[in-house]
């Protein structure tokens, strides 16, 4: 009896072209910015910053990606995926990085988040350079491997806890900011010498030749259009202008509440993201595959605010011992842990897929661009709400989170379109058929 291979597994082996390029390289994000961030907010208590300037810096940094989230669709269609993603790498990447490295105060890390908002440009030619050439079908499986390369990056997060524990939290982070720098620098050339320009690329590229960029701006109007029109796309919309809120206020407070409330070692900080990784992987490799086959993605959806919201509530119901961390605050974080490695892992692969298979896919870059816009200004005031509410209590911030995960789950249950609308839900079949 002939065995059948894990579909994702399958997935990552037979990608070819683009897809596997960008899945391929994604990995170095572990040797570069995974290291890292995990001490970007403690960083900034070193410095001297207070939980407001910190929550204030992620508003701004929204802000940017807002800005250069609206000029990407046109930045993608004039350079091409492949130039695009390559240029602005560098500058939302490997600029950021020198900056922090080299940071002595708040304006240090100001002028690093406004450059680091081009992340959106990079974020969009990315997607077009991944998908446009791929398999309708594949979709879904390409996210999940691409969010199985960033969990696997965290495996290497006891390197940073070596040299933050031998070194101490300031110099050691600022190598690390260095490090990243660098490896950024490989990533980026590997995957531009291995990518080619797509098909739809190549089109859009010929189009927009000779055209101002005020005219180019004006074609927004027409994708306006079709996302207005598309209750698809305003539902994929919202799904991911709500994850982006929760996981903004996780990526920035989550090690801040840690470390001053839970009262866990810095040097122990890596190792959470790399357990929440670790557990994550296995779920990509088992469980989730098994709920995400289906044409309607509503059950998993719903699954993935449920436990994410699940995991959120843990977290702000950990009691604070006195004097430092005890097994049971270890206990508590590690289910904490596990359910938002399941429930963040399954509401980020599929807020990107959503957005992808809804997408109307001759105008992808510019109505991608206003739909990553919108979410960026949706998710903004999270940012600075939350440092706000961190000044206050250190728990606050997700029970902030936790609100807007139950507002996720009832848009889901009364707004939710099928991608899929010629086949019934009660039809569900593989929504990515094995091939022959």
């Amino acid at each position: 009896m002939t065995r059948t291979p894990n579909p994702l597994w399958r997935t990552f082996v037979e990608l070819r072209g683009n897809p596997r390029a960008c899945v391929w390289t994604e990995p170095l994000w572990g040797l570069s910015m995974a290291l890292v961030l995990p001490y970007a907010s403690v960083f900034m208590l070193a410095l001297g910053l207070h939980d407001q300037q910190i929550g204030f810096l992620a508003t701004v940094a929204m802000l940017s990606q807002v800005f250069f989230g609206l000029a990407g669709g046109i930045i993608t269609d004039r350079l091409g995926r492949r130039a695009t993603t390559a240029w602005f790498d560098v500058i939302a990447w490997v600029i950021p990085c020198v900056l922090w490295a080299f940071a002595e105060n708040f304006w240090f890390f100001l002028a690093a988040s406004l450059v680091n908002g081009a992340l959106q440009v990079t974020q969009n030619s990315w997607d077009c350079l991944m998908v446009e050439d791929a398999e309708r079908g594949q979709i879904t499986r390409i996210y999940s491997l691409v969010k199985v390369a960033a969990d696997c990056s965290a495996l290497f997060a006891p390197l940073a806890a070596v040299l933050v524990a031998q070194l101490g939290l300031e110099p050691a982070v600022r190598i690390l900011y260095v490090n990243a720098a660098v490896v950024m620098t490989v990533k980026i050339v590997w995957l531009y010498l291995w990518s080619r320009e797509t098909r739809q690329g190549r089109i859009r590229m010929a189009a927009t030749r000779g055209h101002s960029t005020w005219r180019m701006l004006a074609g927004y109007r027409g994708a306006l259009g079709l996302l207005l029109r598309s209750r698809g796309s305003l539902l994929a919309l919202a799904v991911a202008a709500l994850t982006a809120a929760v996981t903004l206020v996780n990526g920035t407070f989550w090690q801040v509440v840690a470390s001053q409330h839970l009262h866990v070692p810095d040097a122990l900080l890596p190792f959470f993201p790399m357990v929440r990784s670790v557990l994550s992987v296995v779920f990509f490799f088992t469980l989730i595959p098994l709920l995400t086959t289906a044409v309607d993605l509503r059950r998993a959806t719903l699954l993935g605010f449920g436990v994410h919201l699940a995991g959120q509530v843990v977290l702000v119901a950990i009691p604070a011992a006195e004097g430092g961390a005890t097994p049971a605050t270890y206990a508590f974080l590690g289910l904490c842990l596990l359910l938002d490695s399941f429930g963040a892992g399954m509401l980020y692969m599929l807020s990107e897929s959503l957005v992808a298979l809804h997408v109307d896919q001759a105008e992808r870059s510019r109505v991608m661009a206003l739909q990553r816009t919108c979410i960026m200004l949706a998710a903004a005031p999270f940012g600075w709400i939350s440092g706000w509410l961190s000044g206050i209590d250190r728990t606050y911030p997700f029970v902030l989170t936790a609100a807007l995960l139950v507002v996720g789950l009832v848009l889901v249950l009364v707004r939710w379109v099928p991608t899929h609308p010629d086949v019934h839900p009660d039809t569900e079949t593989d929504l990515t058929p094995d091939p022959a």
